[in-house]
Order: structure tokens, then C-alpha cells, then sequence
């Protein structure tokens, strides 16, 4: 019904006008209790086997909604509703902006992906803090908050930008993300080289430990795909070094490698990142090479062209404890996270493996021995 209603409504809309429509029916639902609470029944179910441990914190599987859907953390109870495990809101600035001009969001539906240069659209760090502060949670659910540069700021005061959204924002993470990978913000991915991550990761570890007090806020970096590999090795040891918590691989990429075969030239040509099914095979490389470089001393989410059960399971095999999607959201429907649990729940059951974190890296195990 839903894929039926994505051909005669959805498709024929602008895709940033049909985001926000179906984003008010979530919000919308999850505010009324008994359309929350059949909306939760059908969508999600609980699997005991699929409960995960990361970051300190305990979800009730592995399969989170990526940053980039809820930029404003406006519908956190609608997601949860919709079964995701966890929801990564954001990217939030420290200043808010209105993002890049329009049009700015494209669908490649041959291709199941989508290319954006949003641009970090967002009511700022202040906002999104007093939202999160006045919040009252319908469903349990951990809440990570993606943080990036504002694109007025210019590369030499990138820290100072990052720590003032820190102070705002960390005492209402269960985790943060810093984000240093969006091909949207000009001189963003400048800072994953080494010299420069490394005093922002800092300051931004210290500025989360100064602000909370009570309880330590994990840290992760997300990284993008077009790194060569010997800049993912050297994230991964910087990662290490400064004891961060872990690292979300990957964001989206700038590479349109065979997409003119299958989506319009129009449509290939955009500038942004590209997410998507695409995405998926560098994706996993990068997943890899991460694990193969730190194995279980950091805690690696998979994002990137996940499409379905099989691809979560491949992530998790790789070394991935949590996973993520989005684009596949948006042509899969709201029953798009009931199937991926329901798959991975076969998947384990018919694997050798006792528990979900001992399938962890277990592809990568296996190749070493």
C-alpha cells in the first residue's frame, strides 16, 4: 500500500514538500495515544534476542534512524513509534540556518538512493537544547545528537563552534556525534584530517565532561566514504588514541560511480551527497577496514545504503554493534523497520552465533583465523 501511495502522491511531489508532509503525519500520530498506540503494536514489535549494549547504554535492538531525517529532534516519540531503536537527531549548528537554496533534495528511485546539499538546515543549538530539556518522552528510546560546523564560521574557529553547541546540547545526549563528513558545508571535511581533528575532538571531549557532570557522554565521529584508506586508518588510531567512544561510517559520498546507467544525467549531475543503495559496497569497505584497525575498542555504526534485513546482518557480521538507515525509509514505507528486525531475528536464529554480539565482527574474526 505504502510503495502503491509513494507512486501516486509522494513521487509526483517536490521531495523536500513530501519529507515534511509525511513528517507531520508521524509527528501528528504520535501525539494522539490510541493511533500511537496501535501505530506501536504493528510497527514495533520487540525481539528479547535482538537487545543490544553499546556505548554504556542498553536499546532494545540494533537498528537506528540516522541524522539527517529529524534535524530538529521535533519528532523523536514518532520514530520510536515507527520502531527505530534509536534516533540520531540533527546535524544541529551552534547558529541556526536556513540551509542551501532549493532545490536541494533529489530522488533517484531507479537507483533507491537520493543526492541532498541541504546544508545543515536547522533552528540552531539553543533551540534544539530547550526542545530536548522540555521533552516528555512517550516511548524509551536513546537519543543520540549529530553536531557540525555553522557555514558562517569560518575553518579557524570551527572548535569554538563545535564546543558552544557541546555545552548546549550535551546534557540532553544519551550520545554525541560530531560531524565532520557532510559534502554540504564548505571546508567540513577538512577537518578529518588528523591535525585537525584531533584539537576538535578534544575540545569537544572536554566540553561534554565540563558540561555533565554526573554521567559520561559517549563520543563518536562520522566519517565519509570518499576518505582513502590510509585517512581511515588514521582516524581509526586518532579515535583510539583520544579514547573516543566510536565512529559512524559512513556519511554520504560525492562519488556518482555508474548512477547515469540506471537515474537521469539530470538528476546524477546534481552537486550533494549521495546516500543510498549506491552508497552500500564502499559503505561496508569502510566498516571493514575500521574493524579490521580497532575490533571491539570502539563501537562502529554502519550507515550507508542499508536497504533491508541482509544488508543490517552484513553490517553486524563486519563490526558493526548498531546500524543505521534512512534513504531506504523513505521508498520502503513505515513498515520498513518492523522487516528489518523481523530479518535479523531469522537471521540470528539461524546463524551459529548465541547472541547478537556474537555475530559482531565475526566475519573479520573468521578471516584472521
Amino acid at each position: 500500500m505504502y510503495k502503491l501511495f509513494f507512486q501516486l502522491v509522494f513521487k509526483r511531489m517536490d521531495p523536500e514538500q513530501a519529507h515534511r508532509l509525511a513528517f507531520r503525519w508521524i509527528r501528528l500520530a504520535a501525539r494522539v495515544p490510541v493511533l500511537r498506540t496501535f501505530a506501536a503494536a504493528a510497527l514495533a514489535p520487540r525481539y528479547e534476542e535482538l537487545r543490544t549494549e553499546a556505548l554504556g547504554l542498553r536499546m532494545h535492538g540494533p537498528f537506528g534512524l540516522a541524522a539527517g531525517f529529524d534535524k530538529n529532534a521535533v519528532a523523536i516519540d514518532g520514530m520510536a513509534m515507527l520502531g527505530f531503536d534509536h534516533i540520531e537527531i540533527g546535524t544541529v549548528t551552534a547558529r541556526p540556518q536556513p540551509g542551501n537554496p532549493g532545490k536541494r533534495l533529489f530522488r533517484l528511485v531507479r537507483d533507491r538512493a537520493l543526492i541532498n546539499r541541504m546544508g545543515f538546515n536547522n533552528e540552531g543549538s539553543a533551540a534544539v537544547a530547550e526542545r530536548l530539556a522540555g521533552r516528555d518522552p512517550v516511548f524509551r528510546t536513546t537519543v543520540g545528537v549529530n553536531i557540525g560546523k555553522t557555514k558562517a564560521v569560518p575553518e579557524a574557529e570551527a572548535v569554538s563552534d563545535y564546543v558552544t553547541s557541546t555545552e548546549r546540547l550535551a546534557r540532553h545526549a544519551d550520545y554525541l556525534v560530531v560531524n565532520v563528513s557532510s559534502p554540504n558545508t564548505p571546508g567540513l571535511r577538512n577537518l578529518q584530517a588528523t591535525e585537525a581533528l584531533r584539537p576538535l575532538l578534544t575540545a569537544v571531549r572536554e566540553a561534554a565532561d565540563r558540561t555533565v557532570t554526573h554521567r559520561r557522554v559517549p563520543l563518536l565521529v562520522k566519517i565519509a566514504p570518499d576518505l582513502a584508506d590510509a585517512d581511515v586508518d588514521a582516524v581509526a588510531d586518532l579515535a583510539v588514541e583520544l579514547g573516543l567512544d566510536g565512529i559512524i561510517a559512513t556519511n554520504t559520498t560525492i562519488a556518482r560511480d555508474g548512477l547515469g546507467l540506471t537515474s537521469p544525467t539530470a538528476l546524477t549531475g546534481e552537486t550533494g551527497g549521495l546516500s543510498g543503495e549506491p552508497l552500500g559496497e564502499r559503505s561496508l569497505e569502510v566498516l571493514r577496514r575500521l574493524y579490521a584497525r580497532v575490533g571491539d575498542r570502539l563501537v562502529l555504526v554502519g550507515v550507508g545504503g542499508v536497504r533491508d534485513a541482509e544488508d543490517a546482518w552484513q553490517r553486524i557480521l563486519a563490526g558493526a554493534t548498531l546500524v543505521q538507515g534512512y534513504s531506504a525509509f523513505i521508498y520502503e514505507g513505515p513498515f520498513w523497520s518492523r522487516a528489518v528486525h523481523k530479518g535479523l531475528a531469522a537471521r540470528l536464529a539461524a546463524s551459529p552465533y548465541a547472541t547478537l554480539a556474537d555475530a559482531v565482527g565475526a566475519e573479520n574474526r573468521k578471516a584472521v583465523k
